[in-house]
């Protein structure tokens, strides 16, 4: 009688709903001082995830870098990562993939008081970057400021690179003449009065980018893919319903004062909340993602070895074809 009550427990125990509860949790690697918090927090506020079956547990990173080894060693399930580390990665034989997350865009901010208006106005002047000579934006720049001068930006002015919160200091205490900032350091710089002489959106376009590239994505394994594709899709979904949230729902934004860094600053608060809204990926189809390999032909041609490698084309598969929405 004893054997059969210890076999029937052990029965229970690999119930298929229990090996179902198992499979829906899932380990997402977060940045802590990124914006990507703002949308974690609204999914566990919400209850996002536990409405779509989800144990989402979050792993707290340093940076991007950590992220990176996080996932590639399994200490996460899923990162943020830009698609270019993604399809270098796919090109190397490690085979990630990503489901877009955002569009945001940095930009060239320049004082408001300032006598530089027009990007003919650059030769000659100091531009500080945020990130290294290879940074994304940095690149693009140089590419536009190319087809629309016939001149090599880098020969024109003064580079300085630094980190995002130096690089705002700078544009203000007019260390710089221009600086090339992430989205989230220019909606500070235009809540202190800086403005915005060209956006990356505004450059990609002109470059013949004709619809904005989701540069970052929810990044995970083909082993995360095919192991724990329902948590994995569960996660996608309360992301998703997350993203339409924020795009639509004021009253949610108020509960994310002190993450924006914005709890008695209502002009930071409202610029923070309508760049991040200008950079939500509302919906993503797997087979539209021509902007991306645009994109990245961009950089491949402007930005070298140094920052794709040897591909000169977004690798297949970067972008995961097993969701959509």
């Amino acid at each position: 009688m004893r054997l059969l009550a210890s076999l029937l427990a052990l029965l229970v125990s690999i119930s298929p709903v229990a090996a179902a509860e198992e499979q829906l949790t899932l380990t997402v690697g977060v940045q802590e001082s990124g914006t990507v918090q703002w949308e974690i927090e609204t999914i566990q506020a919400r209850g996002l995830d536990a409405e779509h079956g989800l144990d989402l547990q979050i792993r707290p990173l340093a940076d991007s870098r950590a992220g990176q080894i996080a996932l590639q060693a399994g200490a996460a399930d899923v990162i943020l990562s830009d698609f270019v580390w993604v399809s270098l990665q796919r090109e190397a034989g490690n085979e990630v993939a990503m489901v877009p997350h955002s569009l945001a865009v940095g930009g060239l901010m320049v004082p408001a008081d300032g006598d530089l208006t027009e990007l003919t106005d650059l030769a000659g002047r100091t531009i500080g970057i945020a990130g290294g000579p290879v940074d994304k934006s940095w690149v693009i720049l140089q590419a536009y400021y190319n087809k629309q001068t016939g001149e090599v930006l880098a020969e024109d002015v003064r580079a300085n690179f630094g980190a995002p919160p130096l690089i705002n200091e700078l544009l203000a205490n007019g260390g710089v003449d221009a600086a090339l900032n992430f989205w989230q350091w220019n909606a500070r710089a235009k809540a202190a009065g800086a403005t915005e002489l060209v956006s990356v959106a505004t450059m990609l376009e002109e470059l013949g980018v004709d619809e904005q590239p989701p540069l970052l994505g929810w990044t995970f394994s083909k082993d995360t893919a095919q192991t724990k594709q329902e948590a994995l899709t569960a996660f996608l979904d309360a992301s998703f319903a997350a993203k339409r949230t924020l795009l639509e729902d004021d009253d949610t934004w108020e509960a994310l004062r002190p993450l924006m860094g914005a709890e008695a600053d209502d002009a930071l608060f409202t610029q923070l909340r309508d760049d991040y809204r200008a950079g939500i990926v509302a919906q993503y189809d797997p087979g539209a993602m021509q902007a991306a390999e645009d994109a990245f032909a961009l950089l491949a041609a402007f930005g070298g070895s140094e920052l794709v490698g040897e591909a000169e084309t977004l690798a297949p598969g970067t972008f995961w074809p097993g969701y959509s929405k």
